[in-house]
């Protein structure tokens, strides 16, 4: 039966040959990492907001979407509501870079930033108003403070609203960030810098 130990023997040798082979088939080890690291979201493009942040451009369909309705509330502010598709609110916190459909929302009022916002829910105080027509407006950012944008715009919504009083305490304050509020507290503006 001598004969019989050389077939176990080599065949014990060919599957580990073949385990080993199919285990270097499938990346070189070391430091490559591409299985588990992210794919990257849409392009970043050369186009900027006013505040220097970069349009990450991604394509129409499953793309985020926004839309905002302000309503006046009964102690003369006005309640902000976000809807959205596609996108979700980042936690405080969150790591800095894109991931498909989350991030922040950053409200603006006459084109100056009030708030960035985590919830769907804001509360523009009284008086913060004056007298006239204004445009509230919601956009979308990414976590690594991107703009998300379809076809060069950037996903946002406005919404018109006319205050009638005004009040002393209208005046935009100095940044245009407001201090704070009772529903949807700002979080500061968008963290990270501008990509290239």
């Amino acid at each position: 039966m001598s004969w019989t130990r050389p077939l176990p023997a080599a065949l014990a040798v060919s599957v580990l040959l073949l385990t080993g082979s199919a285990g270097c088939a499938s990346g070189d080890g070391l430091g490559q990492g591409t299985a588990a690291s992210p794919s990257p979201v849409g392009k970043v493009l050369d186009h900027t907001d006013d505040d220097g942040r970069h349009y990450r451009q991604v394509a129409r369909k499953g793309a985020p979407e926004v839309g905002v309705e302000v309503q006046p509330d009964g102690s003369g502010g006005w309640d902000v509501r976000l809807k959205l598709a596609n996108f979700r609110f980042s936690p405080t916190g969150a790591p800095q870079r894109a991931v498909t459909g989350r991030g922040l929302a950053r409200l603006y009022v006459d084109d100056l930033p009030v708030a960035d916002l985590r919830t769907l829910a804001y509360r523009i105080p009284a008086g913060y108003l004056p007298h006239g027509t204004h445009h509230v407006t919601a956009r979308l950012y990414a976590d690594d403070a991107t703009v998300w944008a379809v076809e060069g715009k950037p996903v946002e919504a406005t919404a018109d609203v006319t205050a009638s009083e005004s009040s002393a305490a209208s005046a935009v304050p100095p940044g245009g960030l407001l201090a704070g509020s009772p529903t949807g507290s700002p979080t500061g503006p968008p963290t990270g810098s501008p990509s290239p």
